[in-house]
């Protein structure tokens, strides 16, 4: 299995290239261990740079004046040592840019006397950032520079000067060709930058755009012409902080090797994670060493040679270009270099490593269970409508407004003008593109402002500990920016939206719109020019919290209904978790793969699966595209099983001899085909839980334990297909408006001429758009549990031969909550909460269940019509004969109130309601079940199943003194139709 470049066939770089790593992503940072380890790999794989410079490490950015501490110092200098022991150019960054006055003279000495800090520690090299801040000087400025540009120039030169000309960078405020005004060869900022900016200093650039698809040669030179000299490429290629749902284990891809002779290096900002960079570090490494391109036809004219093509898809979604068997040791082919990278990181999840802290950090959500095309995420700065960020000369603080596009989830608000239709106005044949552009222009833009409430960013530190990051006590002086939105425009929703709070304000890798709401802005400056710095000052004695130290910024769109989210940025109490059910193995052992049993250890194939379920930005890996073809080949083919079942019609058993018929054979093949894969899945989950690696699992667990709940879903779905209990019509009741399979979708999707957070979620979200369940986008939103578990839950239809007993033992343990005298009244509490619903012929019946028993179900009525025309004939009289009216003699008033409501019995559900939600339904969950995940699968599965016979809405009829049906309803999206309609009753519902 393993083909790696031999190193005597290593085509050695050129010594004015730099190949590593800059710490660069918005987010919890890495810890000083990890970064020490990560010194360590550059050197095993021969790369040589560093830059630090994580925007989140307050003394970095928001705090950039302050000096360093002497524990900081101490743990500064010890880095600083690693690397030069390895070999490694360690650059320390600094990003003024927030909030600097750069005519200031005081300012400038700031900067100068912060590096001679970090210079006294042995650094050698520095750079200045100036990206994601708002392009305008201030009143100050504007009297002394001639542009923005000029006082960058002006502060970095005299700074670079001072330093006495060490190895230098700075990042541009037009960093990338998409934000280049008008356009790169004309940039005004971009030609001052490069004529006047000293020859020696590099200039980092991220590309055509923040993140970008394909390099190439044409591309690299344009940007070396205007700049006078060849930039460092700040690669974003595998940062994943702009989405919360997606971390990248795809190789190193679409730059040709062709490119090193034409750049002054390659830097990758990776993952928020630390592990899981492993690949993508490790495939960089392997690129800096070729020189020719493995994957271009080497029969094309050399003038297209950096231009790599799409891989091809086959008929099934799989990718059909396979690693020729031709390559040198010099060519470089992603898949091979991945295939290197696998075998070298199957030892790290062998390796005993404890994690400290909680897995994630909360990320709020907006659930408005309404569905929309793809959209600009809340969590970045591709707004349809212009952030500013404003500061009135005198005032303080500034006041950030956002407008109403940039609350937007993008996949749960309509827009087709002011209409408050789900379908968004696109007109036929157009492309993804145009379509988007048409979606985007409907988006009103309205500057009355409602203020709502301030947003703080986490203040995070990395320097005051070897193995954890310090989360700083609250500020004494308050410096948040309120937050003020742009609301008007927005079309009217049943359900309020949560604002993102300052515990995952994520940004893209280098967000435009910066994070004034965390930054000191002028509060600190004014400060910071009555009282000097302290040069080594001690640490003070105030309390801090100590939050995870495994990088993990990997948060899960997190259920805002569960008491346990605070949207805090980190725990109050340190959680140490270390290996569980697997043996301990030595980190330094070379027989550690060896160690672990057979049941427990990972493979080659278990990793590639997991590279190919988490791939790259642009394309998702061979066994995710399969994941999509099956379940969309099944989903639109499943008519075969029902027209193929007996005469008894759809709901009957599948006919022996329809099992004869190739198109249901080849249905039905197919369909184990998705169950084997899922299997796949689980058995990597289980793996993975059992790693000694905690700290590895930690970080990878948010997604794969997220991964594993969508194809469980999926595969449960295509299960109850199996049975055949469905419409004929199921092919028009179940389309889904924007899938991986809509007309332009999976086409724009990779050809990067977006940025990658528009298509937000990933394989994730593309899976879950799969399902008939257009507005059930609020059902994905989860808390991931803070200690990773092997716990599985599955989803399957149910049985009322088999499960019946199941049902009504759930239902006893879910809604007996005071003393019943079981004696006398036995079924009462089913008989109120089941009635006769099991008995009904149109059902649709699931149950979920873990490895021993079934723990929860969810069952429907396809016809609330005659459901509610057979409840008044004959199950409320047979219930009021069964419990005659209470007499004042029962122990327990909540039975006294059920048998009440038997004989008082006087529910009337609208006609337009049932039109509307022609389905009732019934669920329930064994307290027991503390993954919030469960309950709500087993109702988007319910959903879809409802879908495919034509209901498109649910409803259910509850007393309004029933607490617990109430709350558990409203977890799963369902409010209340009819505010007011009767005071006996509540008509809870939702849409799908």
């Amino acid at each position: 299995m393993s083909d790696k470049v031999p190193d005597d066939g290593v085509i050695s770089r050129s010594s004015n290239f730099t190949c590593g790593v800059v710490e660069g992503f918005y987010g919890r940072p890495w810890t000083t261990e990890q970064r020490k380890d990560l010194f360590q790999k550059l050197k095993k794989w021969g790369m040589d740079a560093y830059v630090y410079a994580p925007k989140d490490d307050y003394k970095h950015r928001a705090y950039w004046r302050e000096l360093y501490t002497v524990e900081e110092a101490e743990h500064l200098t010890g880095l600083i040592t690693a690397a030069k022991e390895n070999g490694i150019i360690f650059y320390y960054a600094l990003s003024p840019g927030l909030d600097i006055t750069y005519s200031s003279a005081k300012e400038v000495s700031a900067i100068k006397r912060k590096l001679d800090q970090v210079s006294q520690f042995g650094c050698a090299a520095f750079a200045l950032l100036f990206d994601d801040i708002e392009p305008e000087m201030s009143g100050a400025d504007k009297e002394v520079f001639q542009s923005f540009a000029h006082a960058q120039v002006s502060v970095s030169n005299e700074v670079y000067q001072h330093l006495n000309h060490p190895r230098f960078m700075v990042c541009p405020t037009e960093y990338c060709a998409a934000r280049a005004v008008p356009n790169v060869t004309s940039s005004e900022y971009l030609n001052t930058l490069g004529s006047k900016l000293l020859p020696e200093i590099d200039i980092m650039w991220t590309g055509p755009k923040v993140v970008s698809r394909i390099l190439t040669l044409e591309s690299i030179e344009e940007i070396t012409e205007v700049m006078r000299r060849p930039p460092v490429l700040w690669d974003n290629l595998h940062a994943n902080d702009y989405d919360q749902k997606r971390v990248f284990l795809g190789p190193y891809s679409w730059r040709s090797p062709e490119l090193i002779g034409k750049l002054r290096g390659v830097m990758t900002n990776p993952n928020c994670e630390y592990g899981p960079n492993f690949v993508g570090i490790h495939t960089l490494a392997q690129w800096s060493r070729c020189n020719v391109d493995g994957k271009r036809d080497l029969s094309l004219n050399d003038s297209v040679s950096a231009d790599i093509k799409l891989e091809t898809e086959t008929e099934d979604g799989g990718t059909g270009e396979d690693i020729p068997s031709n390559l040198t040791p010099n060519m470089y082919h992603p898949r091979r270099a991945l295939r290197n990278a696998i075998n070298d990181w199957l030892l790290e999840f062998s390796r005993s490593k404890q994690a400290w802290g909680p897995i994630m950090k909360p990320q709020p959500v907006i659930p408005v269970p309404i569905p929309v095309p793809i959209l600009p995420s809340i969590n970045t700065c591709m707004t349809l409508t212009t952030t500013t960020t404003t500061a009135a000369a005198n005032s303080s603080p500034a006041t950030q407004t956002i407008s109403s596009s940039s609350l937007l989830n993008p996949t749960t608000i309509p827009y087709s003008g002011s209409s408050t239709d789900a379908s968004p106005i696109i007109p036929p044949n157009t492309t993804q593109l145009e379509a988007l552009a048409e979606v985007c222009s409907t988006v009103p833009s309205v500057p009355e402002n409602v203020p709502i409430m301030p947003i703080t960013a986490p203040v995070m530190n990395s320097l005051a500990s070897e193995s954890k990051i310090v989360a700083l006590p609250p500020l004494s002086t308050p410096l948040p920016l309120p937050l003020t939105v742009s609301l008007a425009g927005v079309p009217s929703v049943p359900i309020p939206l949560p604002l993102p709070l300052p515990s995952n304000n994520v940004c893209e890798p280098m967000d435009c719109n910066p994070t004034p709401n965390g930054s000191p802005a002028h509060l600190v400056k004014t400060a910071a020019s009555s009282t000097e710095d302290i040069a080594m000052a001690e640490n003070g004695s105030g309390s801090s919290v100590v939050v995870s130290g495994n990088g993990s910024s990997t948060a899960m769109q997190v259920d805002s209904t569960d008491d346990n989210t605070n949207f805090q940025s980190a725990s109050n109490t340190m959680v140490v978790e270390t290996a569980q059910d697997s043996e301990v193995v030595d980190e330094n052992s070379s027989d550690a793969l060896n160690q672990l049993s057979d049941k427990d250890s990972m493979t080659y194939e278990d990793i590639s699966l997991l590279c190919d379920l988490f791939y790259l930005p642009f394309e998702h890996g061979s066994a995710g595209t399969q994941i999509l073809h099956d379940f969309n080949w099944l989903k639109t083919h499943a008519h075969v099983v029902c027209v193929s079942h007996s005469s008894n019609g759809c709901g009957a058993d599948v006919a022996e001899t329809a099992m004869k018929n190739p198109e249901v054979q080849e249905w039905y093949d197919r369909a184990a085909k998705l169950d084997d894969m899922t299997k796949s899945v689980n058995q990597l989950f289980l793996k993975l839980t059992h790693s000694p690696n905690r700290e590895l699992l930690h970080e990878i667990y948010p997604y794969i334990w997220d991964f594993r709940g969508i194809i469980s879903v999926l595969n449960s779905f295509i299960k109850w297909l199996g049975g055949g209990k469905f419409s004929n019509m199921m092919g028009n009741f179940t389309p889904s408006s924007f899938t991986w399979f809509s007309k332009g979708w999976k086409e724009t999707f990779m050809s990067g001429e977006h940025e990658p957070w528009v298509f937000r979620g990933g394989l994730i979200s593309d899976l879950q758009r799969l399902l008939p369940v257009d507005s059930g986008t609020d059902l994905f939103v989860y808390k991931v549990p803070e200690v990773p578990s092997s716990k599985m839950y599955d989803i399957r239809p149910g049985n009322l031969l088999t499960d019946q007993h199941h049902i009504r033992s759930i239902c006893q343990s879910v809604y007996s909550t005071a003393p019943c005298d079981q004696n006398l009244f036995p079924d009462l509490v089913n008989d109120s909460f089941l009635g006769f619903v099991l008995d009904v012929e149109q059902l649709v019946a699931l149950v979920i269940e873990d490895e021993l028993e079934v723990v929860g179900y969810a069952v429907a009525t396809v016809d609330a019509k005659q459901f509610y025309s057979q409840m008044k004939t004959d199950f409320i009289p047979s219930m009021q004969t069964k419990y005659p009216f209470p007499d004042g003699s029962f122990t327990s008033s909540l039975d006294q109130d059920r048998i009440r409501w038997f004989h008082s019995y006087n529910v009337e559900v609208p006609e337009a309601t049932i039109m509307s939600h022609p389905a009732t339904i019934t669920c329930g969950i064994l307290p027991s079940v503390q993954d919030p995940s469960a309950l709500k699968r087993l109702v988007v599965c319910l959903l879809a199943a409802l879908r495919a016979n034509g209901c498109f809405g649910v409803h259910i009829a509850i007393r309004p003194n029933d607490q617990i049906s109430l709350e558990l309803y409203g977890r799963l999206g369902f409010v209340d139709l009819h505010p007011g309609l009767s005071s006996s009753y509540v008509i809870l519902g939702r849409s799908f």
